[in-house]
């Protein structure tokens, strides 16, 4: 029995991860030879961004840039949340919100990054800004979502048994939108990782953003490289650990997705 499940681990895996070490030996093997000063061979790539990890460059600008992208998203999901859950459950404000919320969300957070850099200055205030304001619509607009999805009767029912207030949004209203929001906190954070790297090409002294413009500026291409791999290295790691985190945290909401589709 344990056998033929680490079998079908195994083949589970194979399948999973069989099309990016192709690819990654396909880049090996065609940028052996290459001799273009834009495009070095990935085993230079590797040579350099190892060089830079192992004696703490990469890692203090790493550190950096998690640093501003948590905050910005501790922010993101503190402010999203909360407005989420008061405009959901308000009709009238949500009426009135709507074209202010469309417009808003409608910036593209990349056109305020200099805007804010000058207002701000250039320590780690601005990049935590920027994140979080293009972080906390998708969180917002999924609550409100979540909220309006929510059936009636659950509220109904609460306030029936007078549940106090702050017990009954807790336990009923924020675990009804609570699949929606994951799916906002989902989507904020592949918004994060990029707007952390753009955020330090502009007015940083560290950072991953800042150690990828600065190798540029300094026609260190390889090292260039180097750290924009590791930055989607840190994507795929940061959305395969929250996803394992969102299937923990909604175990209650997946089980009953499947004990109904089973039912059906």
């Amino acid at each position: 029995m344990k056998r033929s499940t680490f079998r079908k681990r195994l083949a589970s895996w194979i399948w999973m991860w069989w099309l990016p070490f192709l690819l990654v030996a396909l880049w090996w093997f065609v940028s052996a030879s290459s001799t273009s000063f834009f495009f070095p061979p990935l085993s230079r790539i590797l040579e350099v961004t190892i060089r830079d990890i192992t004696s703490g460059i990469l890692l203090m600008h790493l550190m950096a840039s998690l640093g501003n992208m948590v905050m910005g998203l501790a922010f993101a999901i503190i402010i999203g949340v909360a407005s989420g859950l008061v405009i959901g459950e308000t009709r009238p404000l949500r009426e009135a919100s709507g074209p202010f919320l469309n417009f808003v969300r409608a910036i593209p957070p990349a056109a305020i990054v200099p805007i804010v850099i000058v207002a701000m200055g250039t320590g780690p205030a601005p990049k935590i800004f920027i994140i979080a304001f293009a972080c906390v619509w998708p969180i917002m607009l999924n609550t409100i979502d979540g909220v309006r999805g929510m059936n009636p009767q659950l509220m109904e029912t609460a306030r029936a048994f007078r549940i106090p207030f702050w017990l009954r949004n807790r336990r009923v209203l924020v675990m009804a939108a609570l699949p929606q929001i994951m799916a906002g906190i989902r989507i904020a954070l592949a918004v994060a990782l990029v707007l952390m790297v753009i955020g330090e090409f502009v007015g940083a002294s560290k950072g991953l953003g800042f150690y990828i413009r600065e190798k540029k500026e300094s026609f260190a291409m390889a090292e260039a490289w180097g750290g924009t791999i590791l930055t989607g290295i840190l994507g795929y790691l940061l959305s395969a650990a929250f996803l394992h985190f969102e299937r923990w945290t909604l175990a209650w909401h997946f089980q009953g997705g499947d004990d109904a589709t089973s039912s059906s």
